[in-house]
Order: C-alpha cells, then sequence, then structure tokens
C-alpha cells in the first residue's frame, strides 16, 4: 500500500518542485494543499488556520510535509507569530489527533544565521536566528520537538539553504547553502522513507557544496541521502564561461553584515 501524503504549501517554489517530483515518482498517494486550489495539478485549498479543514485533510495520512509559508518579516505578532508559529502548531495538533506517523517541516538555514561564515554549526548546536523569520523556524523545530519528546509523532526539520528555483546558484554566498531541484526532492524522500525510530532530527538540506558551511556527510549513513550537485563546481563553470556571479559573502552565514 502507498503511503499518504499531504504536502502543504504546494504551489510554493520549493513546494512545487516537491509536488510535481513526488507525482512523477508514483510511489506515493499525495495530496498538495495550498491558500488557493489549483484545479490544472490538482492542488487543493487549504488555510493552515483552518482547523476544521486540517483535521480533514489529515486523515489517514501517513507523514506531512508542512511547506507552507506567510511571507511577512517585518509583521512578527500578525503573521510570523500567529499566522506561521499558531498554524503550525494546529497542524501537529490535527495530525496527531489522526495518528500522522511523521511530520517534515521546512525549516531554513536562517535558524542558525548569526553564526560566522568560519564556523561551522552542528545540526542540534544552539539556535542563532539572524530575524524573525528565522526566530519563528526555530519556534517550529522546538514545537516538533516537544510533539516527539511527548511521544505523540516523528518530527523532522530540514533546514532549507539557497533554492533560487532555477537549478543554478546565483552568488558566492549561495555557493555555501545551495541545494538543486533533484537533492531537493532526494532529500525529501529520504526523511518520508527514514526509519520509524528516528523520532525527532534536525537536518541541513543543502547539495554536496564542496565551500559548504555544513557538514552533511553523516545523512548518507543516517537516512540515505547521496546529494548529487555542488554549487561551487557550477559556479566555476559560470565564470569560466563569463557569467556574472553576484560578490555578496557576509561575516555571518544568514547574510548579515557586520
Amino acid at each position: 500500500m502507498k503511503r499518504k501524503l499531504l504536502l502543504t504549501g504546494a504551489s510554493g517554489i520549493i513546494g512545487n518542485t516537491i509536488y510535481k517530483g513526488l507525482k512523477e515518482d508514483g510511489r506515493y498517494d499525495l495530496t498538495g494543499a495550498d491558500i488557493q486550489a489549483d484545479e490544472d495539478q490538482g492542488i487543493v485549498q487549504l488555510d493552515i488556520a483552518d482547523e476544521k479543514r486540517l483535521n480533514e485533510l489529515t486523515r489517514g495520512i501517513d507523514t506531512v510535509l508542512h511547506f507552507a509559508w506567510m511571507k511577512d518579516n517585518d509583521d512578527f505578532l500578525g503573521k510570523v507569530l500567529d499566522g506561521n508559529v499558531s498554524g503550525a502548531y494546529k497542524l501537529l495538533e490535527a495530525a496527531v489527533e489522526n495518528g500522522v506517523r511523521r511530520v517534515i517541516f521546512a525549516s531554513s538555514n536562517h535558524a542558525m544565521g548569526y553564526y560566522k561564515t568560519d564556523e561551522t554549526p552542528g545540526p542540534m548546536d544552539p539556535y542563532r536566528p539572524d530575524s524573525f523569520y528565522g526566530l519563528s523556524k526555530c519556534y517550529i523545530e522546538l514545537l516538533g520537538r516537544l510533539y516527539s519528546d511527548q511521544g505523540k509523532i516523528s518530527s523532522i526539520n530540514i533546514r532549507i539553504g539557497n533554492f533560487p528555483g532555477d537549478d543554478r546558484p546565483h552568488s558566492e554566498r549561495a555557493g555555501h547553502i545551495w541545494i538543486s531541484e533533484r537533492d531537493m526532492l532526494q532529500l525529501v524522500v529520504c526523511c518520508i522513507e527514514a526509519d520509524d525510530k528516528m523520532t525527532y532530527l534536525n537536518l541541513y538540506g543543502t547539495s554536496a557544496n564542496s565551500d559548504n558551511y555544513y557538514n552533511i556527510d553523516y545523512l548518507e549513513e543516517l537516512i540515505g541521502y547521496k546529494p548529487q550537485d555542488d554549487a561551487t563546481a557550477l559556479l566555476e563553470q559560470a565564470k569560466a564561461a563569463g557569467v556574472k556571479v553576484r560578490q555578496d559573502e557576509t561575516e555571518y552565514q544568514g547574510g548579515q553584515k557586520a
């Protein structure tokens, strides 16, 4: 029997790549949802604040991929906290009520963005959010930690690096945190299929970049993730071809200037 998946944010840049990739994969019974339905793609409507709708869509689901997000870093109380963090809480509550096995959350490198570029933060090192956006990702990771420790659900948080949506890095900074489309899809599948004993996991979502800020080598043994692409090599190829590459290196990993 195919695993039943629910993907929120299925019309977004990352979410839609995953949606199409999982559909093409064919191993899963996938429901894609977003704030507005897309009949052409088979994506259904979901307001993440709608508890009744969340309860409907999580019934019979094995794994939820939570990639929905309200974009407004400035409105912390109105959208970041009330919309995104509260929405994640409501989703987790519905998932637990309906016996969902695992929730995979699209976190961000910005949860650790105030580490300096010469540091190599591990996935369980102290949080260093660089913005309200990054802070809200920390909150949601900790929500997953709580529900996992309570034995209610398995929670995996992918701290996604740079995903421009056209499958190539565009800047020097991106070369440290970039992830390709095929590596993003592979990583999500690895998280879906990870052993049930994996009750909580934070990890960095990048390709096999030679100049990576993070050590991700252990993920092959842990969950089978073997990234295929390297931003560093692609940037060198672009420069050799005369393509202009943005020089946007900063002191901090999240892109903030000192």
